[in-house]
This record gives C-alpha cells, structure tokens and sequence, in this order.
C-alpha cells in the first residue's frame, strides 16, 4: 500500500496533525516582490550591484525596532495607570487631568507637565500611553534616565543594534513620553543626545509628552527653548500636595 505522503504530498502536509502529535508552524506565503529573500539587487550609478531591503524587510525591520521600545516602555508595570484609575477630585490636579484627558484624545502638539514629586504627573503620563496603544498608536513611555542608558547599551561589544539605528527609532516614533527630564546624569553627552531627540520631535511637531519636577530655569537651555513654545507645547503646571499620599488618606 502506498503511504498517503507519497500518493498526495500536499493533502498530507495540510491535514491536521493527529491527536497527541506535534504540529509544525506553517511556513509564511513568500513576498511576491523578492521571493522570500528580503532584498532586492538594485544598480547603481556607477554600474554596481547593491543590495537593497525590499518593502516586506523593512516592514520587518520597522516591526522590530517597536517591539524593541515597547520593551523599554514596559508598560506593564503601569497597567494600572488609567485616567480611570486617577482621581481627579484631588485639590489640584483637575485641570491637569483634564489635559491629559484631551491630549490622549487627540495626540497633537506637545504636553508639558510640571509639579513636586507624587503629584501625579507619572500616573497622567503613562495613562496617556496606556490609550494610546489601546488605539493601536505607536508609543514610547520611557523614564529619561533609562533612555539614556538604552541608547548608551548600542555602544556595547555585543549590542546587535546600532546607535544611530536606536535614536531613529526614537525620535521618530509617533507618540514620545518622556518621564522625569531633569533627572539624568547631565554629561554633556547626554544633553546633546536627548536635545537631538526633541530638537528632532520639535521641527517636525511629532507628538511629545514631557514631566518634570524641575523648574523650567534649571532644564539645559537649548532644550528649554523648544519646551517654552507656546504655540507648540501646553505647560500645566500641577499645584497639589503629594497626590498618592492623598489617595492613601481617602482608602483609610
């Protein structure tokens, strides 16, 4: 008796596995444009044959690069970050969560928050983020000092990617949320690559949330200039006393 893979290969392969046995991940349709390979030979001007991504590679590529800031969101740790979860009725924080209320609505413009620590900028913050990747919005929400040393890993022997390939991926994605500015080792590496991501966000009005517990006085010239347009940026300013503190007092 001939065995069913020799008589009908591919009805064999496509049924489904019996009960009990393992069955393997069905290979991906190959991409039409470059059969699989991901690349393209393109000439060039002088007559060369150079390799080229095709357009499913950098979809790939692009997948990628914001799977890698979704890691560095690690949002799941402010899952509970909600503007559900944040009460407003706290003596001064209305307007400011009203304002990110709006903003989350419609990302548009820049946002500043300022305010002492526990005030609830972080909670705000992080909300935003959580609705808009519920929106299916490409977002970063990242503590700057932990940007910083993201971007600084790329440096490292075993990095698999490169420095200008990260600060592409941030300073181009479409909604940024940067925590705590102020609060970073102010080497002078660090001002400059952190002013080259808003500097970049600034000319290209992308969307860009920012908290700070720092006077606008004491945040680096440069880019306080771009934080301090008021057409371009909405500063609210959040006058309350320690706000976690005073939820602590409202369960007691």
């Amino acid at each position: 008796m001939v065995p069913d893979a020799e008589r009908d290969p591919v009805r064999a392969w496509s049924d489904p596995a019996p009960d009990g046995a393992l069955e393997l991940p069905r290979r991906r349709p190959a991409c039409p444009i470059c059969k699989g390979a991901g690349y393209l030979v393109r000439i060039g001007p002088t007559g060369h044959p150079d390799l080229v991504p095709c357009r499913c590679k950098l979809r790939e590529l692009e997948e990628s690069d914001y799977q890698e800031l979704q890691r560095l969101s690690n949002l799941e740790a402010f899952a509970d970050k909600t503007f559900e979860s944040f009460d407003p009725t706290v003596p001064g924080v209305a307007e400011a969560y009203e304002a990110a209320r709006s903003y989350a609505e419609h990302p548009e413009g820049w946002l500043l928050l300022t305010g002492n620590y526990g005030c609830g900028k972080t909670h705000l913050a992080a909300a935003i983020a959580n609705e808009a990747v519920r929106h299916h919005m490409k977002t970063l929400f990242t503590v700057v000092p932990d940007l910083l040393d993201y971007l600084r890993a790329s440096y490292a022997p075993d990095s698999r990617v490169r420095f200008d390939e990260r600060i592409e991926a941030v300073r181009t994605v479409f909604l940024l949320i940067l925590d705590d500015l102020g609060t970073e080792n102010a080497t002078p590496w660090a001002s400059e690559k952190l002013y080259q991501i808003i500097n970049y966000r600034y000319n290209y009005r992308l969307p860009t949330v920012i908290t700070t517990n720092r006077e606008l006085s004491q945040i680096e010239p440069r880019i306080r200039s771009r934080i301090w347009d008021k057409e371009l940026c909405r500063h609210v300013l959040i006058q309350a006393e320690d706000y976690r503190r005073w939820g602590s007092r409202r369960r007691a």
